[in-house]
């Protein structure tokens, strides 16, 4: 029997959670699904300080813990279920079908978020998860006294292999570039930490081991010269990829699979929005995906109210 809604969420990261909020506010009666953990990519990391009224700035996991509250608090129902396979329409409803379940509502909010992305070099598949991890904040008390490598060069790379010198020995930064893409305030912290060093100018290509990793090869990009590092974890930043698979053929995506939208987050389908890391916008933050959340719930009360 497939469940009535007046509006379904599908994601319960930041942007999803203040959907719910804010749509709970308007006493619709909002469902957010969830595949994996309530809270997304930010409840993994350790401290979020670029989030507005937290000048000491905010553990990811609380942070995400009190959103979480708030949506249920003013009526949000929240849902794990298996990965959302099609978004179908047929007339005014939105019907979303996964392996068990099938949903309908007036109104879908796409806030599916992003997952890390994979370099995918020799032995990153191989060793996954026995050395190999996109998730510091999960497996870094895993490396007490050990020597780990972090990929990349933006904020998240920077802020975690900062997180890493709780338990490592020895940090490596391996960047593609020859300065940081972080902030500046980042940039300054692992420049004053002994325990960080960053390898310029290198591309990772491939990770060695029997069993759990053991090295690293790098190649000089001005030189091509080859190199190796043994170390005991390699960590990647390189960016995200959307989880928006179940909007193939649905939804008008860009290049990457982010979903387009206009400025009032509304998609190619008419009561179907998004909002957060799955949108095609330019900054990937928990305040934006928090500001787009507000924003997609208001547009989609209103949708709910004209058709």
């Amino acid at each position: 029997m497939t469940e009535t809604y007046d509006v379904i969420i599908i994601g319960a990261g930041p942007a999803g959670l203040t959907a719910g909020l804010y749509s709970g506010r308007a006493r619709l009666k909002t469902l957010i699904l969830e595949k994996a953990t309530f809270g997304g990519q930010a409840a993994t990391t350790d401290l979020i300080e670029n989030y507005p009224g937290f000048p000491e700035g905010v553990g990811g996991f609380q942070l995400m813990e009190l959103m979480k509250q708030q949506a249920v608090e003013f009526g949000a129902e929240l849902r794990e279920i298996a990965p959302v396979a099609t978004i179908e329409v047929e007339g005014e409803n939105h019907i979303i079908r996964t392996e068990d379940d099938s949903f309908t509502a007036k109104a879908i909010i796409i806030a599916s978020g992003s997952e890390p992305k994979a370099l995918g070099i020799p032995g990153e598949e191989e060793l996954r998860g026995r050395g190999v991890s996109y998730c510091a904040t999960c497996d870094g008390a895993f490396y007490r006294d050990k020597v780990v490598a972090v990929i990349g060069g933006g904020n998240s790379a920077v802020e975690e292999a900062i997180f890493l010198t709780r338990f490592a020995s020895k940090v490596y930064i391996v960047h593609r570039r020859d300065e940081l893409r972080a902030d500046k305030i980042l940039q300054e912290r692992a420049a004053a930490n002994d325990k960080v060093e960053v390898l310029w100018d290198s591309h990772l290509k491939k990770i060695l081991g029997t069993g759990k990793v053991e090295e690293i090869v790098l190649e000089n990009k001005n030189t091509g010269e080859r190199s190796s590092r043994p170390v005991d974890g390699v960590f990647f930043y390189i960016g995200t990829v959307p989880n928006t698979v179940f909007c193939g053929g649905i939804l008008d995506m860009d290049s990457r699979d982010f979903i387009i939208t206009d400025e009032r987050l509304q998609t190619s389908v008419p009561g179907i929005f998004a909002a957060g890391d799955c949108r095609a916008n330019l900054l990937k933050q928990v305040a934006v995906a928090v500001g787009e959340g507000a924003l997609a719930a208001v547009e989609a009360e209103r949708y709910i109210e004209e058709v």
